[in-house]
């Protein structure tokens, strides 16, 4: 009973922001503090997830007369935009790395994309030589030959980073599973 009142509370606040956008501030305050939590767990920084949050509701706000009431929460509605945000974001930082996403995110189930983010994220705080190595053996798929060539620096050196890097990324994963 009390779902069905929720349901109908926040159907109400939708349509009402619907009518007067000064009225989304309500939708806001409902779901703004789920939505942060949904996209800091999938980000680097509290900048980087504040700042998409933001992005969210804005996207949110101007699309609000889009949205078609259909049972389920107004918040699974921003959770969506802030999946779709967290790829693009991933994405941006990937193509100004250098490295092509080629994926449709259309075409991945959302737990590999929250996944895909998550690890992205983990080698993003590599330190640069073992960040370098990752991407130039892992995305761009480079022989360790050619990786000490276009670094400058022995196989066994090239090899060693990359231990330490895997090495760095496993502990990373286990702890954030412990």
């Amino acid at each position: 009973m009390k779902a069905l009142k929720n349901d109908a509370n926040e159907r109400l606040l939708i349509e009402a922001a619907k009518r007067d956008p000064a009225r989304f501030g309500d939708l806001y305050q409902r779901n703004v503090y789920q939505v942060y939590a949904y996209v800091s767990r999938r980000v680097g920084t509290r900048e980087e997830a504040e700042d998409i949050t933001s992005d969210v509701f804005h996207h949110a706000l101007e699309n609000l007369g889009a949205f078609e009431w259909r049972g389920a929460p107004f918040a699974a509605w921003l959770i969506r935009i802030a999946a779709h945000r967290i790829i693009d974001r991933w994405r941006s930082t990937a193509r100004e790395a250098g490295n092509p996403i080629t994926d449709d995110p259309k075409d991945m189930r959302m737990e590999e994309i929250e996944q895909r983010a998550a690890l992205f994220q983990l080698v993003k705080r590599l330190p640069e030589d073992q960040r370098r190595v990752v991407v130039l053996r892992f995305v761009e798929e480079k022989s360790i030959r050619e990786i000490a060539q276009e670094l400058g620096r022995s196989e066994g050196a090239v090899k060693q980073l990359q231990f330490r890097a895997l090495e760095k990324l496993r502990a990373s994963v286990e702890g954030s599973n412990g």
